[in-house]
């Protein structure tokens, strides 16, 4: 069976006087896998619960395939949720879990046990069906408990943070399995995270929630490349912030000179978003793998900002060194492959396609 398409529609969600969802809407495509992104407490989890029905609506409606769903059952949705926890029972062997649902819809036992050796088999769960559930890994258990959710064919599966339990071996493996899977049967998936990189790697959008709203909607490209605000952009990896003055001039922002950056002209379209580049006081957001040093005395070059700094504290995470390197008050993180000693004047060169400039707050 094919995916659903699923429509959420200014939906709100409220424990007493506080506002957990703001209004939210969304359309998600047949077979399309989304991934709700965020931090703690910005509304991912209630937006799926809301979703799956375990969580009611203080306004606005849930539709699949155009058919209202909002105060509808959990189990009249044609979906299926896999839990953080696994959810699996205890007492049952990991055959038995994959095929609890079916025996709750009247399945025959034989159409039961032909169902749960499909899914045995799928999952790369082959002989591992007799086993209890306690004498399964953490990435077995992971499996059984997307197997007992697929075995009922449904046709959106909800995917509340199932990979946080797994080390990060086990974890990246799953979730190119789970993805693999998804493609494979073609049903729509909505998967919550808090892990930037394993949302990247599995979803087709991805939707950035922010206190009960939504911050942005986009494929993993333009949320990485194209953030729409600080926020977004600090969530996606670029935490290095810098505060400047620009102005706007024949379609180029020029940073003005300040006490730790020359004069430079970039491309206003590509580090600013909007019709309208910002001008005045802006903060310059940029990842600290975007980012290059070169020696203080090294020239300039007429297309990237550089910021007089020095080096503070350097570490080797592999493959390249990581420096702090404090520029006035301030101190950056910068990736690079060239080992530099600690305290050597040094130049954080950041070309056009690694900023991401806005407006400064009033």
């Amino acid at each position: 069976m094919a995916g659903a398409r699923l429509d959420v529609d200014k939906v709100e969600v409220a424990y007493g006087d506080v506002r957990v969802l703001k209004g939210i809407s969304l359309a998600i495509e047949p077979g399309e896998f989304v991934a709700l992104l965020g931090s703690s407490g910005c509304g991912k989890t209630t937006l799926l619960r809301a979703i799956s029905g375990f969580v009611p609506v203080s306004a606005g409606t849930i539709s699949c395939d155009g058919k209202d769903i909002t105060a509808a059952a959990p189990d009249k949705r044609e979906m299926a949720m896999v839990f953080q926890s696994y959810a699996l029972w205890p007492h049952m062997n990991a055959a038995r879990n994959i095929g609890y649902g079916l025996r709750l819809r009247g399945w025959s036992r034989a159409d039961i046990d032909k169902r749960v050796a499909e899914m045995l088999a799928m999952l790369k769960l082959d002989g591992l069906g007799e086993r209890m559930v306690g004498q399964l890994s953490g990435g077995q258990r992971q499996r059984v408990a997307l197997g007992r959710a697929l075995a009922i064919s449904p046709r959106v599966l909800l995917l509340d943070e199932p990979l946080s339990n797994l080390d990060a071996r086990i974890r990246e493996d799953v979730r190119h399995e789970i993805k693999a899977l998804q493609e494979s049967l073609d049903i729509t998936a909505i998967h919550v995270t808090h892990d930037r990189e394993e949302a990247m790697v599995m979803a087709d959008r991805i939707v950035i929630l922010d206190a009960g709203a939504i911050a942005q909607v986009g494929t993993p490209e333009e949320v990485y490349n194209r953030p729409n605000s600080p926020f977004v952009a600090a969530f996606m990896g670029a935490g290095n912030k810098v505060s400047l003055k620009a102005r706007a001039e024949n379609g180029a922002l020029v940073i003005e000179a300040g006490p730790h950056n020359g004069e430079v002209r970039l491309p206003a379209a590509t580090v600013t978003r909007g019709d309208r580049p910002p001008v005045g006081p802006v903060i310059a957001h940029f990842r600290s793998e975007a980012a290059r040093l070169a020696s203080a005395a090294a020239a300039a070059g007429p297309d990237a900002l550089r910021l007089r700094g020095r080096i503070s504290q350097s570490s080797y995470p592999g493959g390249f060194w990581r420096y702090a390197v404090r520029v006035g008050d301030d101190q950056f993180l910068v990736d690079d492959g060239e080992r530099y000693p600690i305290g050597a004047e040094i130049d954080i060169r950041l070309p056009p396609a690694a900023l991401h400039i806005y407006a400064a707050p009033r």
